[in-house]
């Protein structure tokens, strides 16, 4: 156990240090994603970095996303809001909320408070205002949420190798593979206009998610300082879908065009 756990230390010390673009977090982005299927438009996913600030006595980075369902689809409602408590080393994170949509009109709530200095993770879930899951974990490890994982893949574009990041969703201990290849490639989008120039990745979420996500993955970050997601790919309980940049917001930036 003592040698895993120094080989786990050593490897996030690795990936805390090299390879990592610094201008990922601007507070004020809000990046917007059509999320398709064969071509149909099923609804759309929003990233927004929204503060910096302190959080008990320790700086953090403050990042909300959303999940709508278009009006019209067929047997798919989603309506959820996610927002986490990040490391300003985009590494790990130090809270998590999830606010989702139930059936009836009825809400469930969510929130994972990882208490890193005891070694300790707190596990909370409400549906419809009723505590069902009040639990502690015991861990050594730092974790990502669902939506940290989208700042450190964008920190970490650069990185080169295959790393294996700590994960709690659903309240559950997992992991998220990605193996970052530095391979530069022109991708298009049809809502920039033309081909935009990328870092392609790709990895397995050893984990479920909502609807379903799971499984084998891919990205297409812009191959700039700020890493902004462009195209990805995901496996849900339809099949593979597309995560395209359909708007976005952020200070001095544009899409980089193909060489």
């Amino acid at each position: 156990m003592k040698i895993i756990l120094i080989a786990f230390l050593t490897l996030f010390f690795t990936i805390s240090s090299e390879g990592k673009r610094t201008e990922v977090f601007q507070v004020g982005e809000v990046l917007e994603y059509d999320v398709s299927f064969w071509g149909v438009s099923l609804g759309t996913i929003t990233v927004e970095s929204t503060a910096i600030e302190d959080y008990q006595g320790k700086k953090i980075y403050r990042a909300n996303s959303t999940m709508k369902t278009n009006s019209g689809i067929p047997f798919i409602e989603l309506n959820d809001k996610f927002s986490t408590w990040m490391d300003p080393s985009l590494s790990y994170t130090y809270k998590f909320t999830a606010n989702s949509k139930l059936d009836d009109d009825k809400w469930g709530f969510q929130q994972i408070d990882f208490n890193y200095s005891d070694q300790e993770i707190k596990l909370q879930e409400w549906k419809d205002k009723v505590l069902t899951t009040d639990t502690i974990i015991s861990s050594k490890r730092k974790f990502n949420d669902g939506t940290s994982l989208f700042f450190i893949a964008r920190a970490f574009l650069d990185y080169g190798k295959t790393i294996k990041i700590p994960t709690m969703i659903n309240v559950h201990n997992s992991t998220t593979i990605i193996n970052f290849r530095n391979k530069v490639e022109n991708i298009s989008n049809s809502h920039i206009g033309y081909d935009v120039e990328t870092i392609y990745f790709d990895g397995q979420a050893l984990w479920e998610g909502i609807y379903g996500l799971k499984g084998n993955f891919e990205g297409w970050f812009s191959n700039d300082e700020a890493a902004v997601p462009i195209l990805a790919k995901m496996n849900v309980y339809i099949g593979t879908v597309n995560l395209e940049l359909k708007s976005w917001k952020r200070k001095g930036w544009t899409p980089p065009k193909a060489k």
